[in-house]
């Protein structure tokens, strides 16, 4: 197979190659995937990149990324046949694994690789995996959010953004805050009030939209900067859901005013949850897509030989929507 790969750490173009490696065989229970699309996230470039105090991979050879969509290929004992020649999408196709999506092939367990629904594209399926999946349970976590109201933070990134159309589906009342460059574009996805997420009254602004009640529950992409602002909002017993802090990750707590709401903090990192909870996100998910419900734009399309320059547009943020490569 085709691959892109990393032996080290570093910036993209440094570190990023092109190179052919041996598919692996399905084992039992597994599948390979022929991929056609390989999904760019920002947890993939922060892992090329490495972290303080981490010296090296924890691979010897990395494939990055870990979602995408193809066609099963080949099935290992155990897997249905019939499965063979069909269209699938990847989640944690890179996690705890040393063979991730950037590539023309995947060998991965069979659960791994969910079946992609006729009306849904291949574009769409390389989305599904951490933005899709992040949105859906930062949505529907609690389950049914019908008449809630809930706060999205971050409308214009690719989790919010998903977000925001997945809990109007669901029937809650949306506040999304936002850049006002990204203002039109979540109104249109379907928020009931957008809100400048910089705005030096933003707690006050955000119960005026919501006639003067606390929230239900809050998105959050920016725990740390938001706290204080979050913590003003949400009304007893309601939820803040992080799946984010990267602008303040060592966030001191306004503890006091949490604690006399009861306030949960329901912090999200999609590639723990379990398969029980996974599998009822995906079918939420897949019911959206197939009501018309959920649009996943995407910003723009590398070749599998670009992916240094693909990992730096996703570094360098501003998109409005996904960055994918094509593996074909």
């Amino acid at each position: 197979m085709k691959s892109v790969s990393y032996d080290r750490f570093g910036p993209a173009a440094d570190v990023l190659s092109l190179s052919d490696i041996d598919t692996p065989a399905p084992a039992p229970g597994e599948v390979t995937v022929r991929m056609a699309l390989s999904g760019v996230n920002p947890s993939d470039t922060k892992s090329r990149a490495g972290a303080p105090g981490v010296a090296k991979p924890a691979f010897a050879q990395v494939i990055p990324h870990s979602d995408g969509a193809g066609t099963i290929e080949a099935v290992g004992a155990g897997v249905d046949p019939a499965r063979i020649g069909t269209r699938a999408w990847i989640w944690n196709g890179q996690w705890q694994r040393a063979f991730g999506t950037a590539s023309t092939h995947i060998t991965l367990p069979a659960e791994q690789a969910v079946a992609l629904p006729d009306s849904v594209s291949l574009e769409t399926g390389a989305i599904l995996g951490i933005p899709g999946l992040t949105a859906a349970e930062a949505v529907f976590g609690p389950g049914d959010v019908t008449g809630q109201t809930l706060l999205i933070a971050g409308g214009g990134g690719t989790v919010g953004y998903l977000a925001v159309q997945l809990a109007v589906w669901g029937g809650a009342h949306v506040i999304a805050t936002c850049s006002e460059r990204d203002r039109a574009r979540v109104e249109a996805a379907g928020a009931h009030c957008v809100l400048d997420y910089r705005s030096e009254t933003l707690a006050q602004d955000i119960l005026a939209a919501n006639n003067g009640a606390l929230v239900d529950r809050v998105l959050e992409v920016e725990f740390g900067v938001n706290i204080d602002t979050n913590a003003t909002v949400i009304k007893a017993n309601g939820t803040i859901a992080a799946y984010g802090s990267q602008l303040d990750m060592m966030p001191v707590l306004p503890f006091r005013p949490l604690l006399f709401k009861a306030v949960t903090i329901d912090i999200i990192l999609i590639y723990l949850l379990p398969l029980s909870e996974r599998t009822e996100r995906i079918a939420r998910l897949h019911a959206a897509l197939e009501a018309g419900a959920l649009t996943c734009p995407v910003a723009a399309i590398y070749p599998l030989a670009d992916c240094a320059a693909a990992h730096d547009a996703v570094t360098a943020g501003g998109r409005a929507g996904a960055i994918l490569l094509s593996c074909d």
